[in-house]
């Protein structure tokens, strides 16, 4: 096999990784709040029921912005539900899910579960505008922002908190384009109440960050004609639109799923070209940024039978999916899409963070444990941050069923501040090692800190509450930096992460 090639050179870039594109997301769904972050009779859990086991390993996973509380939760959600003393907060039926909701972690909590983690974890409210509207998401804005001396502020101060949250960023909705969501909305319909929403909001602070509503996904009939009529009502009031996708192999056609990040990587471009058509016609200099606010592998097609099943249980197992080798190299690619977009993308986050498709996985009153996916999500957090370089491959291919002829060799590279360079890669064939040539200039490397592959001989391998550490990243021999040319080999279906300094 001839190898693949590309070339490095720090006059060429994408731009700079913002720290919020290793976000997450909670949503009160299956058991990602309860018995997942909050539970409270658990050996580990701390004064506030959080499970300081699930905590750390958060922390170990790098996370920074966490979207709350959904999801299509959040359509169903009254804020006012999730604060005050707990003992007096009402159960409700979440139409989402059909499970019942139990509130009895709430806004508060929520935002001592992000202090827990550490500052670099970041709130990202998001507002129901499926069955509420402009009125209750000021009321939200004002108990959880004014610093005191107004009715909602005040309840806040007695309620226990007495600092406002300082909550920046926030979502106007989700997935209001979907007819699965609770008040469904065309496109003119939600424009509209976002633009009112997110003028209103910036009446008590001109300065938040607001999410307007993009497409649930490329594939949806109404995919572009929504995000140009709903930026043509909100382009001048949002600073980002949101993107979702999830991939899974659909009649086993695993070359295809291995390809997902082509179908990402379209999105985005689909979605810029959208928006920067509606800033030309608008005549103004304004960039609209993307927040892809949910991503992952997910085997949505066990979902909807899982759901319907349900009647009205509390914290249920549900998408409670265990990833192999296979989901985690395909994820690893989704962030490589990610970081090769920096420049627009501004805001990611991959959904969810425990228990409901989730890199961390727990037992109610037992351990908690690292899924596949959580080794490419930690170590593009740690090591991702800093310039994105254009990368550009030149790389034997494959063909899939979807996507055509398609690259084996999927890539970028990130660097650092001091200098030192990191390349993701993956490597797409399922049988055959891929050698790898890069050439640097004016980088000034001269060796090789390390090369870590996550693979296996048995593709399906994966992580389980019998065998939590199956599956982790192992050193890979042979890399080596000679006359400005790295060289190394990628083993068959597998996430790489090679460092340069």
């Amino acid at each position: 096999m001839r190898s693949a090639r590309f070339t490095l050179d720090p006059a060429f870039t994408v731009g700079t990784v913002d720290p919020r594109l290793f976000g997450s997301f909670v949503e009160h769904l299956g058991r990602c709040v309860y018995t997942g972050i909050f539970e409270p009779d658990h050996p580990s859990a701390d004064a506030s029921g959080l499970r300081t086991d699930v905590l750390e390993l958060v922390r170990e996973l790098g996370v920074t912005a966490i979207r709350y509380p959904g999801g299509n939760f959040v359509s169903g959600y009254k804020w006012e539900d999730s604060v005050g003393p707990v003992e007096e907060r009402p159960r409700r039926l979440d139409l989402a899910w059909r499970s019942t909701e139990t509130n009895r972690f709430g806004l508060s909590e929520y935002i001592a579960f992000l202090k827990k983690i550490g500052p670099q974890a970041e709130p990202m409210m998001a507002v129901n505008l499926g069955t509420r509207g402009v009125a209750e998401a000021l009321e939200l804005q004002e108990y959880a922002n004014h610093p005191s001396g107004t009715a909602l502020s005040d309840l806040r101060i007695a309620h226990g908190d007495k600092d406002a949250f300082g909550i920046r960023l926030w979502c106007l909705g989700n997935e209001m384009d979907g007819p699965w969501q609770t008040g469904h909305k065309t496109a003119a319909e939600y424009g509209r109440l976002a633009a009112e929403t997110a003028r209103a909001m910036r009446q008590i602070d001109p300065h938040l960050e607001l999410v307007a509503c993009g497409s649930s996904g490329q594939s949806m009939a109404t995919f572009a004609e929504w995000e140009a009529t709903v930026l043509q009502e909100t382009y001048d009031l949002v600073d980002h639109i949101s993107l979702h996708a999830y991939y899974e192999p659909l009649d086993g056609d695993i070359d295809s799923f291995l390809a997902s990040a082509v179908d990402m990587e379209s999105f985005i471009e689909n979605v810029v070209a959208t928006c920067d058509h509606v800033g030309a016609r608008l005549k103004s200099k304004k960039k609209i940024n993307l927040s892809f606010d949910e991503w992952n592998v997910w085997y949505m097609s066990r979902t909807d039978a899982q759901v319907s099943a349900l009647d009205w249980p509390e914290a249920p197992r549900l998408l409670e999916d265990n990833y192999s080798v296979l989901d985690a190299v395909v994820f690893g690619s989704l962030l490589i899409a990610l970081l090769r977009h920096a420049d627009r993308v501004t805001v990611a986050c991959l959904a969810q963070l425990v228990n409901v498709i989730a890199p961390i996985m727990t037992e109610p009153g037992g351990p908690a444990w690292r899924q596949t996916t959580f080794f490419p999500f930690a170590q593009a957090s740690k090591y991702g941050r800093g310039q994105v370089l254009d990368v550009r491959v030149d790389s034997p291919t494959y063909p899939t069923g979807k996507y055509g002829d398609t690259d084996l060799l999927h890539a970028t590279a990130v660097r650092a501040e001091d200098g030192t360079v990191t390349v993701f890669a993956v490597n797409r064939s399922r049988t055959e090692p891929l050698p790898l040539e890069v050439a640097l200039a004016g980088l000034n490397l001269s060796r090789v800190v390390e090369h870590s592959a996550l693979a296996d001989a048995d593709p399906d391998a994966r992580n389980t509450l019998t065998d939590p550490e199956r599956v982790t990243p192992h050193p890979v021999e042979g890399a080596t930096l000679t006359d400005g040319t790295l060289t190394a080999t990628l083993e068959p279906l597998s996430w790489n992460v090679i460092r340069l300094a």
